[in-house]
């Protein structure tokens, strides 16, 4: 069969599986996870085995750490995995919620409805736990899916798939509710994100250049973030011992996500005071450090080891053990400096003082923005989303980490016995 015909019929497939899956009660949907989560508790052996394949022929093309890092699965992995599905049961069920029910004048009641998008399209690269996620995700929201894993996680993608295949059948739903596209021919993303017809909503996940890729070719409307470009700034007024955790926190607890640090701004008033021994420890961790001016001549004069940041810096997103640093007059400039270079993704303070605290939740223009708390938080799980789709720094439809209620839209129900408008 031809990609594009292959590719038709998942589309054609899912739509009818989207039409199904509206009948499920919240009841069927949770014993559907669960069973899932049996089915690949029960494969964890045969998961690890199919991921050091991946790994293997990973290394053997060349792949960079913090790709072979979100591709490799451990045994922790699998069990995040798990409790993602667990979670997910466990969370209330959007689909069907009716809200703002008001009358009217006329005596007709109108409110709003949840319901889910339909079919949701998942393109993503190297990590295969993101199959686990959206086909929850899209299961217990009432959608239809199609994953397209990146050809580097092919077996790792396969197995789970066996897996989610076992417990959608165990539990009695259409088998087409999730389905994972099986050819590496690229042609297949071109088809996927053009299909109207089948498909709602597109969601990339994965490097800038797909993610720019999709946003410029798709037909079908899509919720994504080109990079994470993330901010920690420690304020004038910043508790040192808190300064020093959350910096080494967003920056080295994974370096390959897209909510680690890549920027660290210091209010000039404590730069003395905090940056020698946070670079320290960063550089003890063997992170590389670019520095401002005024940074590069503290940090030198301390005798340690860091360079020059040039402009190209405050704009990239390293995905590695490299952090630029700069030092900032006020909180003004460590706002503009955000604004201006942040993906909008995710932005942190260090602050005992509540004023300005409020003022950068306030003002930052970002899809998370946190106070005393390392960025790696944001993340659907660490918000009680139970897993997430993808994180969006769109501003329409869903922002920040994107869980069930992002996958579902709202239409209005209106109530009458008889109305008609005069």
């Amino acid at each position: 069969m031809q990609v594009q015909d292959y590719m038709q019929t998942l589309g054609r497939q899912a739509r009818q599986a989207a039409r199904t899956l509206a009948r499920l009660t919240t009841e069927d949907k949770n014993r559907a996870l669960h069973a899932i989560a049996q089915a690949l508790e029960a494969a964890s052996p045969q998961l690890l085995q199919a991921n050091a394949k991946d790994l293997e022929q990973g290394r053997a093309r060349g792949l960079e750490e913090a790709l072979l890092d979100r591709l490799a699965l451990t045994p922790a992995r699998i069990e995040a995995m798990l409790e993602g599905l667990r979670q997910v049961a466990s969370l209330p069920d959007p689909v069907g919620e009716i809200t703002e029910m008001r009358y009217r004048p006329s005596g007709i009641q109108v409110g709003k409805m949840r319901v889910p998008l339909g079919v949701i399209g998942i393109i993503y690269e190297s990590r295969p736990n993101v199959t686990v996620e959206a086909a929850s995700l899209c299961l217990k929201s009432g959608n239809a899916a199609i994953l397209r894993g990146g050809s580097e996680a092919l077996h790792s993608n396969r197995a789970i798939a066996a897996c989610i295949q076992q417990g959608l059948a165990q539990a009695g739903v259409n088998a087409h509710a999730v389905q994972v596209v099986e050819t590496t021919d690229r042609e297949a993303v071109g088809a996927l994100i053009r299909m109207d017809t089948y498909v709602d909503v597109i969601v990339p996940r994965g490097g800038k250049g797909l993610i720019e890729r999709i946003t410029q070719e798709a037909r079908v409307p899509v919720i994504k973030h080109l990079d994470g470009i993330c901010h920690v700034y420690l304020d004038r007024d910043a508790d040192a011992q808190k300064a020093l955790a959350i910096s080494l926190n967003a920056k080295t607890q994974r370096y390959g996500t897209c909510n680690t640090m890549e920027t660290l701004l210091v209010h000039q008033q404590v730069a003395a005071n905090l940056l020698p021994s946070i670079a320290q420890d960063l550089l003890a961790k063997g992170v590389e450090l670019r520095a401002c001016e005024v940074s590069l001549a503290l940090l030198q004069g301390a005798h340690l080891p860091v360079i020059a940041a040039t402009e190209e810096d405050w704009s990239t997103e390293y995905l590695g053990p490299i952090l630029s640093i700069k030092v900032v007059d006020s909180l003004d400039d460590a706002i503009d400096h955000i604004n201006t270079y942040s993906s909008q993704h995710t932005e942190a303070i260090v602050t005992e003082n509540y004023t300005r605290a409020r003022r950068f939740l306030t003002e930052v223009d970002s899809s998370s923005v946190m106070v005393n708390a390392s960025t790696r938080f944001a993340d659907g799980f660490e918000y009680g989303l139970g897993a997430e789709i993808g994180i969006s720094t769109d501003k329409i439809h869903a922002r920040g980490p994107v869980g069930l209620e992002g996958l579902t839209s709202q239409k209005y129900i209106v109530l009458g016995d008889g109305h008609i408008r005069q």
